[in-house]
């Protein structure tokens, strides 16, 4: 077991949270089982987190904040080791996307990370073969607190129709997935197209991409690979992509149109269709 007391604050994001749980929990004089009973938990996940074995959920932090009376550090805090819990390749991304104003991506696999459900993001996850599945979907899930904020940035998603068929998951969670898409028609700074096979060929067969545009600095495109992103500034680069982004959005559906092949989809390809038993029927 880790000596709570070798923890070096400095090391990460998760060491400092768990030395500064510790140091105002002592303070206030709890003892792990009674702060635990105050925010509703077991005393072994006080003293897992005590000792960065365990990453802390945003919920937790709130009734962390909450019980110590200690003005929103943990709150603070638990964005930054959420983030920390991203691959390292796709970080410097995370802050990029976070501080963005206008948002386009296209996906031809699967909805794109800020629009995914939590079942959804796990199936996802699990099937890329995460080693940390929970502190992936948690963090993952952190990302998307972007477009619940005061002024969140402009969100157009492209997606092929492929990513509605291409189940991740049961089909209720895909189900799920389907009408938490629906669920942004009436966000204005939310806009989901998809792209229908009707429409052919198209000018981003190479695969998905992000282009990302901020207040003051240049526009990003971000593509990735297997355990690597692409990310560039090039004038070049931008241009072509975000020509053929147009050329994307062109080629699809309305918005409106959209919604309707989505709730289509979500019928007839995942309604729920039970059995005598209740159970599902391929």
């Amino acid at each position: 077991m880790v000596n709570i007391r070798d923890l070096d604050p400095s090391a990460s994001p998760l060491d400092y949270y768990g030395s500064e749980l510790r140091r105002l929990r002592e303070a206030a004089g709890l003892k792990q089982g009674q702060l635990g009973d105050i925010v509703f938990c077991a005393a072994s996940l006080i003293g897992q987190i005590e000792t960065a074995r365990k990453v802390p959920t945003r919920d937790f932090s709130e009734r962390l904040d909450a019980a110590l009376g200690t003005g929103g550090v943990f709150s603070r805090l638990v964005g930054l080791v959420l983030r920390s819990q991203l691959p390292t390749w796709f970080q410097a991304y995370a802050e990029m996307e976070a501080k963005a104003t206008h948002i386009s991506s296209f996906q031809a696999q699967l909805v794109y990370g800020l629009l995914q459900t939590e079942a959804y993001a796990r199936a996802v996850l699990q099937a890329g073969w995460s080693d940390k599945l929970d502190e992936a979907v948690a963090a993952r899930l952190e990302r998307q607190r972007i477009l619940s904020r005061e002024r969140p940035p402009l969100t157009w998603v492209v997606l092929d129709e492929a990513v509605l068929h291409r189940p991740f998951g049961s089909r209720a969670i895909m189900r799920n997935q389907l009408d938490h898409l629906l669920g942004f028609r009436d966000q204005r700074a939310v806009r989901v197209q998809v792209l229908p096979f009707t429409a052919g060929q198209h000018p981003a067969t190479v695969g998905a991409f992000n282009v990302l545009r901020f207040e003051s600095d240049p526009d990003i495109i971000y593509a990735e690979s297997y355990g690597s992103a692409n990310v560039t500034a090039n004038p070049d680069t931008v241009r072509d992509c975000a020509h053929r982004y147009d050329h994307l959005q062109a080629a699809a559906l309305s918005v409106e149109e959209s919604a309707e092949l989505i709730a289509c989809v979500r019928e007839e390809r995942y309604g729920d269709q039970s059995g005598p038993e209740g159970r599902s029927v391929a």
